[in-house]
């Protein structure tokens, strides 16, 4: 399995551009559908599926990150608290979502996975589901713990710390996973274009 995390790691470290005129990747949070079929029972090892790491719905559901495979997904790390950052990330997810054509949107998922484990409950998380308008089965909300957190951002190639605060300085990326859990694209920075992932999204899923 080590070789297999220094592998995605790799994976995810080499696809990461960033586009002009972005911010820069690190920021503060508190400044101014059809059901996914299974994945393939062989993963290679550059899948994120391979991740043995247990995680929690916001309907309290225990699952496995290979539950996401079938079908491509929109991948973000967040905090539910956060008051600037992860909001734009959400809204940027949400735009991504609406312009993918609409004979394939039912075939693209959407993942937020919390930094927060301690205060993003499966209820925090089910609230915020609903006060963002994510209500559909499209979207999925995650909490794990802060070994399978620190690991899963490490693949992504997110960084996060917890400030003295209780707040998240935090990269802000959205990525692109095929449906057997490879990355396949990763935008930066709030003001990224991210037509490069609507493309990539929109060609996986109509296969």
């Amino acid at each position: 399995m080590k070789t297999q995390l220094v592998s995605l790691f790799l994976t995810a470290s080499t696809l990461i551009t960033f586009a002009a005129g972005t911010n820069p990747a690190h920021h503060s949070c508190c400044a101014p559908g059809k059901e996914a079929t299974a994945p393939p029972a062989t993963l290679s090892d550059r899948s994120l599926y391979q991740l043995d790491s247990a995680w929690t719905n916001d309907t309290g559901a225990a699952i496995k990150l290979a539950s996401l495979g079938g079908r491509p997904q929109v991948v973000a790390m967040f905090f539910a608290n956060c008051t600037y950052a992860c909001p734009l990330l959400v809204y940027q997810m949400q735009q991504i979502e609406a312009a993918l054509p609409e004979a394939l949107r039912e075939k693209v998922g959407f993942t937020l996975i919390s930094f927060d484990t301690e205060r993003d409950t499966p209820t925090v998380l089910h609230n915020y589901r609903l006060g963002r308008a994510l209500a559909n089965e499209r979207w999925t909300l995650l909490r794990g713990s802060p070994d399978g957190v620190q690991e899963l951002a490490a693949l992504l190639n997110v960084k996060f710390k917890k400030d003295s605060q209780g707040q998240f300085l935090h990269s802000n990326a959205l990525t692109l996973l095929n449906a057997e859990g490879e990355i396949v694209s990763q935008q930066l920075g709030l003001n990224s274009d991210h037509a490069e992932i609507i493309r990539r999204a929109s060609e996986l899923a109509a296969r």
